[in-house]
């Protein structure tokens, strides 16, 4: 991973948002600003006294060499921006684990829903209630800005929303089975128009002769949709919670970095969850495909556990003054009212809120293309791939460019790998496995949000109020979590316009697919038509 501090990349991302001052809030000419956006609008260092030192080598007494020692606690940042100091490394693991819950969330959420026969609606509405809750972030910051809980307004909701998660899934597991011999055991029910519905359910799966006589298993039954729903919608609350409370530690020590490393704490942070969801998004996919996912569930509920200790040590002003709820709304409202601020983020939630996609197109990948499980998570796996080298992409080769080139240029691309899965539909591969061809859709629109997605995060953690960092970074993330909400529940609604159910793909029926396909491409292009929103260049 490369630095953002190098060529002062997070210096340039603000320069995309600082618009004539001329433009922004007439009426306050001559007024000076609130004091909180210091550090966005000027670039004076923040004053060394109120520091740590970074620089603590020759009273550590460690084995380290010094060389070791300062790669590990780069000593040109103040100790409070040292993430693998033993007060500052649950900031980063946290980070990690999002990455890690996210990757293995993603494939058992992907298939899991399959192999219970859920239909097209529900398999898009377990997906929209496991993110609904990222909607709440802001309703999460302001408790944690506002309402300490025993002393702090972190590290104990940071605590709370794993345990949440972790409680979730051991609820999972304790009241359904997960076991593949259910998932069978409830196909063949439903094959055979059973509507048997027991806690219970006998079956002789295996007979043999022992000295125990005939063996007998017992099955339970696999959790009904609306159950799976709300464990899930309960992981997300307290997943969420917990990213919160991550996000609004980084932006308070991101305000703490000198102008020469500035993006380097978020870079940092984001690489460690980008590189958990790599990492756990195959190890999902085979330990669900081998194990079943009951398996997959269990590493749910344990791992959270593990960053328990991590974040106890970790170090946060306990009792502190709190400004009142007025005063933090005050703040927050100067910021959004900023039009450096409520421009570019208007266009992100219009442009996010036209990211309609095809609701039944996994069912079609499935049913018409006979895709199986590893095939359908190995396409989420390269969606997450491709994420990551989106993000590396920005920042080797896009950063110089305005951000209309960039939302032009991605949009048009993704409006062209989007329409070839029309010919997919029809059978049209040009040589190339039907496999190959699905990953446009899928994987490429992860690879925009990769380049999208770092110069938006500096530019919000730096218009943070002191204070209110929860709040207020939460407020600008929501706007980006709820348009993909609202764009999922558009893609719902567009399944009734014309036939796509499972049964008219069985049939051959595919003018529904193909008429589907290209009304949605068109609505994702569309999003181009709002780049007049954002900055026209650098200087702007």
């Amino acid at each position: 991973m490369v630095p953002l501090s190098e060529n002062n990349d997070g210096a340039d991302q603000e320069n995309y948002f600082t618009y004539d001052s001329d433009d922004n809030n007439d009426d306050d000419e001559g007024q000076v600003r609130p004091s909180h956006y210091s550090n966005f609008y000027s670039s004076a260092p923040l004053s060394s006294d109120a520091l740590s030192s970074g620089d603590d080598y020759d009273t550590s007494n460690t084995y380290l060499s010094k060389r070791i020692y300062h790669y590990l606690y780069p000593p040109n940042v103040p100790r409070e921006v040292q993430l693998l100091r033993k007060e500052n490394i649950a900031v980063p693991a946290c980070y990690l684990l999002v990455g890690l819950l996210q990757g293995l969330s993603g494939p058992f959420t992907n298939v899991y829903p399959l192999d219970l026969n859920a239909s097209e609606a529900q398999q898009t509405t377990i997906s929209s209630l496991k993110s609904l809750p990222s909607t709440f972030k802001l309703a999460f910051g302001f408790l944690s800005d506002n309402v300490a809980l025993a002393g702090y307004r972190r590290k104990s909701y940071m605590l709370l929303g794993w345990a949440i998660a972790s409680l979730s899934m051991i609820i999972l597991l304790t009241f359904s089975d997960l076991s593949v011999e259910a998932i069978a055991l409830n196909n063949e029910q439903t094959m055979n128009g059973d509507g048997s519905s027991g806690r219970y359910l006998l079956r002789h799966l295996q007979s043999s002769s022992s000295e125990f006589g005939e063996q007998t298993t017992i099955v339970g039954a696999p959790p009904s949709i609306p159950f799976l729903s709300f464990t899930l919608l309960m992981f997300g609350s307290g997943f969420w919670f917990a990213d919160v409370m991550g996000d609004s530690l980084v932006a308070e020590k991101a305000k703490l970095e000198p102008e020469s490393s500035r993006g380097h704490l978020q870079s940092t942070c984001y690489a460690c969850r980008f590189f958990g969801l790599m990492i756990a998004a195959p190890l999902s996919t085979v330990i669900y495909s081998k194990y079943g996912p009951q398996s997959v569930v269990m590493l749910m509920a344990g791992l959270p556990s593990l960053i328990l200790p991590l974040i106890y040590n970790l170090k946060e002003k306990k009792d502190v003054d709190v400004a009142s709820t007025r005063e933090q709304c005050g703040e927050i409202w100067n910021t959004v009212c900023s039009r450096a601020v409520w421009q570019p983020m208007g266009f992100v939630y219009l442009y996010n809120v036209l990211q309609v996609g095809n609701a039944a197109w996994k069912q079609f990948l499935k049913t018409v293309l006979n895709f199986t499980s590893n095939q359908l998570n190995s396409l989420l796996i390269a969606a997450y791939v491709l994420l990551w080298l989106g993000i590396m992409a920005y920042k080797k080769f896009f950063i110089t460019w305005s951000w209309r080139s960039v939302y032009v240029s991605t949009t048009l691309l993704n409006g062209i790998f989007s329409a070839l899965q029309i010919l997919l539909i029809k059978g049209i591969t040009f040589g190339l496995s039907p496999f190959l061809f699905a990953l446009g859709d899928d994987a490429f629109a992860d690879f925009i949000g990769g380049i999208q997605f770092l110069p938006t995060t500096i530019m919000m953690v730096h218009l943070c109020p002191a204070g209110s960092e929860g709040a207020s970074y939460a407020m600008f993330t929501t706007m980006s979590n709820s348009a993909y909400s609202l764009a999922s529940a558009f893609s719902t609604l567009l399944l009734g316009i014309w036939d796509v159910s499972k049964d008219a793909m069985e049939r051959g029926d595919l003018t529904g697919m193909i008429n589907l396909t290209a009304l949605t491409t068109l609505i994702q292009v569309s999003g181009v038509l709002f780049v007049g929103l954002l900055p026209r260049t650098k200087e702007d």
